[in-house]
């Protein structure tokens, strides 16, 4: 089977019941997207598949064929994603960095398709685990690419 991810397709050989997660990580090299929990609770492996935010660890591989995937390492090259991490930088929302691709991945989904959400969206949409706790700053940085700056 072939994957489309981040605008590039992929050979793939591992067996169609295989986590999406572990071919991004292991058979393809894509080291960006994060193993948390493995139960699709914590969000370390979220990546976009045709733009919705996937729990990558739970989603076997063959689900995803014929979808484009897009990953923390192309997220970049898509407008909304580089405001993200634009964002993310300029609050210095990462302590030890480990669930970050993971909230990026959120916030952009969040974003691209509510590119004006509000405080209750950005709740909903943000429920990532953070063990540093980098609440704050992920609020701060959602309220000001959602445009609420001085919300707290």
């Amino acid at each position: 089977m072939e994957l489309q991810i981040n605008q590039k397709t992929y050979p793939v050989q591992s067996d169609g019941e295989t986590p999406l997660l572990w071919v991004i990580r292991d058979e393809l090299g894509l080291t960006g997207t994060k193993y948390g929990c493995g139960l699709a609770q914590c969000g370390a492996c979220s990546v976009l598949v045709d733009g919705v935010i996937t729990r990558s660890c739970v989603t076997p591989v063959d689900s995803v064929v014929g979808t484009e995937i897009t990953t923390i390492e192309a997220v970049e090259e898509d407008e909304v994603g580089r405001r993200v991490v634009e964002a993310w930088v300029a609050h210095q929302v990462p302590q030890c960095g480990y669930c970050q691709s993971g909230q990026v991945m959120a916030a952009t989904a969040l974003l691209k398709e509510t590119p004006n959400p509000s405080a209750e969206e950005v709740a909903a949409a943000m429920i990532n685990l953070c063990r540093c706790g980098t609440y704050n700053a992920i609020k701060a940085a959602m309220n000001d690419l959602a445009g609420r700056p001085e919300a707290g």
